[in-house]
């Protein structure tokens, strides 16, 4: 069935206390989604995140984002005062993002929540933490160190903790009991919020599609509990670290820096790590976004002592086995293939033999280096997802500027864009018209922003995860402007009986 849905990070809401959140303006979005004819927001990973603020760099794959707790909905719940936190400094921006405040300040507000939920425990709290025990103790313990140890890398702690010397953290469990503690309610709160906000969502037919990254940090509480999962050396580092080979976009190629996993280790043990991870995922998230699926298939591998990535090699990953073994697991998941770039016959047929949607990216199809990779419309099957652009992407009038010259012409030959209906509306009608099943919009596209509202660029530090919308941005006109376009082309819900 045609549907269509809006890509909005939780943290690019608007709000009043220096980031987006589960509170009242993610309700006031699911509404706007409602109202204009969507089936689905599109989200980034709700992972905590670490070392420059990217979601793909989270210090656990199962904990959620601290920092999406909403301070207000807290004080709602009895568990704060609004005093507690309406005077801090989040930032002077309501239209970025300032983590080093976030950072200074969210966790001391958010210790007086915990204190308060501790006093007066709710039912349903000892159930949450037997629940998610197989990931939690180790989560709190290795945030509680952490911060203990000044918040340097677990591979820089003494080596009794590095090591998991069951001493060691017998010790230092009883001596940062509190701080444990307080991270294990952390994750209360946070899932308590989601629980909500997805129930609200669900309540108004709105599906929310979240993201799984193919890799973990280095620096996290999935390494450091289960370093054997991870092809690493004695000394529990890297041997080889993930990234992407040179190409016509970068001459170095990209070097991301995760560690690898060791997929015979997990070949042996039944992909148990992955069974736990995709199991937690379809637990929180309607359908599941498959970042980098070609590593699955294949995976570029680099020296860890590499300063780019010009010497890396291509392995192979686990293929069908480990999908034939999750679907035997836990069942056929809802997942969408991120299959960008350049794909083998390989990868290819890996996509085709799970059954997965793909992504197409409009800002990718006229590209003149890069002819016939099928993102045109006219080469579209219907079992594929449309974008304008992801949020590795350039917003459409960012792209009109930064692209070259001959890709915007074809851009505006093929879709007849026009400054009259905005070539960001021109192009998204390209993508609504399209055979496409799903139609995913940034939502910097459907506010006709530019490239000031950008959420990432690759291989690119500073300035990226930051972006929030405007208070007010979604209004009714624009509401009832998306409605008449899913009308028009086929895109509606379907009405329930």
């Amino acid at each position: 069935m045609r549907s269509a849905g809006v890509l909005l990070p939780v943290a690019s809401l608007p709000s009043n206390w220096g980031i987006g959140t589960m509170g009242e303006e993610a309700r006031s979005f699911i509404r706007f989604l409602q109202a204009s004819g969507q089936s689905y927001w599109q989200i980034l990973p709700i992972c905590q995140t670490g070392f420059g603020d990217s979601p793909y760099q989270s210090v656990s794959s199962f904990a959620g984002n601290p920092y999406w707790i909403d301070l207000d909905d807290l004080a709602k719940d009895g568990l704060l005062k609004e005093e507690d936190f309406s005077h801090i400094d989040w930032g002077r921006n309501p239209r970025s993002i300032d983590y080093d405040k976030l950072y200074i300040n969210r966790f001391k507000v958010l210790k007086k929540a915990v204190k308060c939920l501790k006093q007066n425990e709710p039912d349903d709290y000892h159930t949450f933490l037997s629940a998610e025990y197989d990931w939690l103790e180790d989560y709190a313990l290795y945030m509680a160190i952490k911060e203990y140890e000044g918040g340097k890398p677990w591979t820089q702690w003494p080596k009794g903790y590095r090591l998991k010397e069951e001493k060691a953290l017998n010790d230092i469990r009883n001596r940062l009991e509190e701080d444990i503690s307080f991270w294990k309610g952390v994750q209360y709160l946070f899932y308590h919020q989601w629980r909500r906000m997805r129930t609200y969502a669900a309540e108004r037919g709105i599906q929310i599609i979240g993201d799984t990254p193919f890799y973990v940090a280095a620096d996290s509480a999935d390494v450091w509990s289960q370093p054997e999962q991870f092809y690493l050396n004695k000394e529990l580092e890297p041997i080889e670290v993930a990234g992407c080979p040179p190409d016509g976009f970068s001459e170095d190629g990209q070097l991301w820096g995760n560690p690898l996993y060791d997929w015979d280790r997990m070949k042996n043990d039944g992909y148990q790590w992955w069974i736990r991870r995709m199991a937690k995922q379809i637990q929180i998230y309607d359908v599941i976004r498959l970042d980098h699926f070609r590593g699955f298939d294949s995976y570029y591998a680099i020296p860890a002592d590499d300063n780019t990535a010009r010497n890396g090699h291509w392995c192979q990953g686990p293929g069908i086995s480990l999908f034939r073994i999750l679907e035997k697991k836990l069942g056929r998941m809802n997942i969408i293939a991120e299959d960008l770039g350049f794909l083998t016959p390989s990868v290819q047929k890996l996509v085709q033999e799970c059954g997965y949607p793909g992504m197409k990216v409009l800002e990718f199809a006229f590209d003149e280096r890069d002819t016939g990779s099928g993102y045109l419309p006219h080469e579209y099957p219907r079992h594929c997802v449309v974008y304008t652009g992801t949020h590795d992407n350039d917003t459409v009038n960012g792209w009109m500027h930064t692209a070259s010259a001959s890709d915007v012409q074809r851009a505006v030959d093929y879709f007849h864009l026009n400054k009259e209906e905005g070539y960001s509306w021109g192009m998204m009608r390209g993508a609504w018209s399209s055979v496409a099943d799903l139609s995913i919009m940034q939502a910097q596209d459907i506010l006709e922003l530019g490239s000031e509202s950008r959420i990432n660029i690759p291989s690119t530090l500073g300035n990226n995860w930051v972006w929030r919308s405007k208070k007010g941005a979604f209004t009714e006109e624009l509401a009832e402007k998306l409605h008449y376009m899913m009308s028009l082309y086929g895109r509606l819900p379907a009405m329930k009986e």
